[in-house]
């Protein structure tokens, strides 16, 4: 499934050389940007994706921009957010981190902080 994934979302991938560009840049500007973050082999990382694809109609509702990084191929941008588990969804608005969700807790919890932060 987790191929699909990123063939059903095709989120852009973001590096810790280019996160501050992204995330700041003007087609962001008063939007909601999501970061995944995810790595190979993660059942964890898996369940996630596969909820997120089951429920694609509902999770195109939120109005936001979505990046995603491998933290197993990008080490300095995990470090950077000090993670430790994933996957972890860090969200930003105007270049300001307002939260993170970890671990994934569902598509309706999930749905609901969303919303919340949109």
């Amino acid at each position: 499934m987790a191929a699909d994934f990123f063939e059903v979302y095709n989120f852009e991938q973001i590096t810790d050389e280019e996160f501050a560009v992204k995330i700041n840049a003007n087609e962001n500007a008063d939007k909601l940007v999501c970061v995944f973050f995810w790595g190979h082999d993660c059942p964890n990382c898996e369940v996630a994706r596969k909820v997120l694809v089951d429920r694609k109609a509902e999770v195109d509702q939120l109005d936001m921009k979505w990046y995603q990084a491998n933290i197993y191929e990008d080490f300095n941008l995990a470090t950077r957010f000090g993670i430790f588990g994933i996957p972890i969804f860090i969200f930003f608005k105007n270049g300001k981190k307002l939260g993170k969700i970890s671990p994934f807790p569902g598509f309706e919890p999930f749905y609901e902080a969303v919303s919340k932060l949109l």
